[in-house]
């Protein structure tokens, strides 16, 4: 039993709460029926068969014996046959079996059979399959071939189906009470499921624990843990608002001073520094901000990505935007493409920090290459935004490395050799894919060779 192996029936196995419940308890039913089904109620039926074989095959002998004393042809004879509701052949019918033959399905006629065969030595054939109504037997009289031909109805049970309805129907009947009942039980689990994604989504839905004991105090357990999630993120958001302020009121009064300072080298790079420090700052701030406070709108996203392409190319940015609807190739949208682009459905999204993702994204492609390509595919399962670049892209055993934040992969990537930034950028934007419950891949560009940095939101 230990190399036996059922991973191949996880496959056929339902996935969701409901299907499994309603599986554990359908299944027991099943089994049970089909237990008491060939256990019980066949060998019931087959010995009631027997018992009714007997009686009619003690009418048959009488019937003989008084053919052996009479003839089959005496007055006695036919009184005995009509008496005894049988009907007598001297000359048997062609089309009768030589043989026993029976229906496949008709398994009480095998007890039929054997019955017959153990009581009456003159017996050469029982015949089930000619007519199912009636039982026919080949005899050897004493005067040659006779054959015997009675109802069906006095050696089978009458209506042996009705117990197998009953049950169907009474196992049918409480297994809808059951998955009723189930039902209840399983929906407070759905509901917090529900409310629990939802906030991992940054939204609060009204939650109330319900159900059987445990389903409760999980309920209490997950509304507790949401309040400090929420509290802590306040304070958060307080202490930042703080900081912020308090970090750009002494960089101001810094400004101010050097403005003032005669101009020359010195004040310049000065002044560069104290640039570079209020840049930093806000790319901080913008980490440290929860994605999931901001407000979700409902906006065109082939509008926002045009908007943000538009932006980076004011910036001096080469970059160009391809959009792919569904069911159709990808569109190349030029620089001086005449009036705005055809409206894209609309998605609920949090707007400014998508804006925010894909111009950090953006800014790293510049940063690291000479030029960029944004592609925005529509599926009906998915919104993706596909930033590709022409640098040297990162390595597959760096990838994971630099979705965290403050990672810089190499010495070419150091503010003080030009190339800016803290290791925020792509942090930033994996932040603002897990707020829209979407994700952040990072991979190489077949086409440019650099970068592909795939932002994917579930529709």
């Amino acid at each position: 039993m230990r190399g036996l192996s059922f991973r191949w029936l996880k496959a056929y196995m339902p996935r969701g709460l409901y299907g499994r419940a309603a599986l554990i308890l359908v299944l027991p039913v099943v089994v049970v029926q089909l237990v008491v089904s060939v256990v019980f109620i066949q060998r019931h039926y087959e010995g009631v068969a027997r018992q009714m074989a007997a009686n009619v095959l003690l009418d048959i002998r009488v019937l003989l014996d008084t053919i052996a004393a009479e003839g089959p042809d005496a007055a006695q004879t036919r009184a005995i046959t009509r008496g005894l509701a049988l009907t007598l052949l001297t000359a048997p019918p062609p089309d009768l079996a030589q043989s026993d033959a029976r229906l496949f399905y008709d398994l009480s006629g095998r007890v039929i059979t054997a019955t017959f065969r153990g009581g009456l030595p003159e017996l050469r054939a029982v015949d089930l399959a000619r007519d199912p109504r009636s039982v026919t037997l080949r005899l050897e009289g004493p005067e040659g071939p006779l054959a015997v031909t009675f109802s069906r109805a006095r050696v089978a049970a009458s209506n042996p189906h009705q117990l197998l309805v009953l049950m169907l129907a009474t196992s049918a009947l409480m297994t809808l009470i059951a998955f009723f009942y189930l039902r209840n039980q399983l929906r407070p689990i759905k509901r917090m499921a529900e409310a629990a994604e939802a906030f991992g989504k940054g939204r609060a839905l009204s939650y109330s624990p319900s159900g059987a004991t445990e389903v409760r105090a999980a309920g209490h357990a997950f509304l507790d843990m949401r309040a400090r999630l929420e509290r802590q993120i306040e304070q958060r958001t307080l202490m930042l608002s703080g900081v912020s302020h308090d970090l750009r009121t002494p960089l101001t009064r810094m400004k101010l001073a050097l403005s003032l300072e005669p101009e020359g080298p010195e004040q310049e790079a000065m002044l560069r520094d104290v640039v570079e420090m209020e840049a930093m700052i806000e790319e901080f701030l913008a980490f440290a901000r929860d994605q999931s406070l901001e407000e979700i709108t409902r906006a065109d996203p082939l509008a926002l990505a045009a908007a943000v392409v538009d932006d980076a190319r004011r910036g001096g940015q080469a970059i160009s935007l391809r959009i792919a609807r569904p069911g159709g190739a990808p569109e190349e949208i030029a620089p001086d493409h005449p009036g705005p682009l055809p409206p894209g459905p609309l998605m609920p999204l949090r707007v400014a920090g998508l804006r925010r993702a894909l111009a950090n994204l953006m800014t790293n492609a510049a940063r690291h290459g000479k030029s960029a390509r944004l592609t925005v595919s529509l599926t009906r399962r998915a919104l993706r935004f596909t930033l590709e670049d022409d640098g040297k892209g990162i390595p597959e055993a760096d990838r994971a490395a630099a979705l965290r934040p403050f990672v810089r992969l190499d010495a070419a990537r150091n503010r003080n050799d030009g190339g800016g930034g803290v290791g925020l950028g792509l942090s930033i934007a994996q932040d603002v894919a897990h707020a829209h419950g979407g994700s952040l891949n990072l991979g190489t560009s077949s086409d440019l060779g650099g970068l592909q940095v795939d932002l994917v939101i579930p529709r």
